[in-house]
């Protein structure tokens, strides 16, 4: 069966926090693996306010370090120990991770309670978590940074006709799926003998902090969701590029260049008060752009 994956944007903002709006993090689950993207402080506190919890969260992505960006780690490692954590919590990060969350993780007085695993990843890379495959691209930001890919693996279809006429139960479909072949009544029974194309896998890209780069859009070609940065509109664009931010214009061209499904704005400044002008300008660019809110969730389709 195709996985269920869910997005929850729990801080949308950059730079310090609003009332309205939270550091910058995201949740996203694949069926029960919970990963977080990027830790701004806070973000602990907007976890409670959703449907998830904190404890259940299995891996970190951090895509720099940026104050915004992690440093609601310190607090989240504290409260999951305080809490009674005993699964191991793995990190990922760009360059200089271990270093500096080594640091960052050993502030103030606390016993940790688990094993606590920081990865630092290189860019251009893709790595096999099981469920996913992360791919990592080196931003054009000030520090070391990476924008993340996660992609669901491509998955078999199986013809049920086929199978009915095998008499394969439907009961065995699935462990045939997953294992290639069964035993059955006698028989071996392979994968080739149910199959009815591929099914491709969906793919969330989320940029993190990056000036506009034109190998983004290849980067995210063909993605379901893009969360891409987009500090301010393009009035703003000398600055904001300056510091090594997107406009929402910039973000909406790649977003239209990569061909993806959906594009959500993200990372805004606190400057900030009318968003509607950001997704107004994305939206003349790529119709399918859309705000994102604290708190809010998105199912991606799975594809037909």
């Amino acid at each position: 069966m195709a996985s269920n994956i869910r997005i929850t944007f729990f801080g949308t903002g950059g730079s310090w926090p609003t009332p309205g709006r939270g550091m910058p993090s995201i949740g996203l689950q694949i069926d029960e693996v919970f990963n977080l993207l990027d830790c701004g402080e806070g973000t602990q506190k907007q976890i409670m306010k959703s449907k998830l919890s904190f404890m259940r969260i299995r891996n970190v992505f951090i895509t720099h370090f940026h104050g915004d960006h992690f440093l609601g780690l310190l607090g989240l490692v504290q409260s999951m120990s305080f809490n009674g954590r005993e699964e191991p919590l793995d990190i990922y990060g760009p360059a200089g991770a271990i270093g500096i969350l080594s640091n960052a993780l050993n502030v103030g007085y606390y016993t940790l309670g688990f094993q606590v695993r920081i990865h630092e990843l290189r860019a251009g890379e893709a790595y096999d978590l099981g469920k996913f495959v992360v791919r990592t691209h080196r931003n054009d930001h000030p520090v070391p940074a990476l924008a993340y890919s996660f992609e669901e693996k491509d998955m078999v279809r199986i013809d049920r006709e086929k199978a009915e006429k095998l008499r394969i139960p439907s009961r065995l479909l699935e462990r045939l799926r997953e294992q290639g072949s069964i035993e059955y009544g006698g028989k071996v029974y392979t994968i080739e003998d149910v199959k009815g194309g591929i099914r491709k896998g969906r793919k969330v890209v989320y940029t993190g902090d990056t000036r506009p780069m034109a190998d983004m859009a290849e980067f995210a070609r063909d993605a379901d969701v893009l969360i891409h940065e987009t500090t301010t509109d393009s009035s703003l664009e000398p600055k904001v590029n300056e510091y090594g931010h997107s406009s929402s214009r910039q973000a909406a061209e790649i977003a239209r260049d990569a061909g993806v499904r959906r594009f959500f704005l993200f990372h805004y400044s606190p400057r900030v008060s009318d968003l509607g002008a950001l997704e107004s300008e994305a939206r003349g660019i790529f119709p399918e752009s859309y705000l994102s809110r604290e708190l809010m969730e998105y199912d991606v389709p799975v594809r037909r």
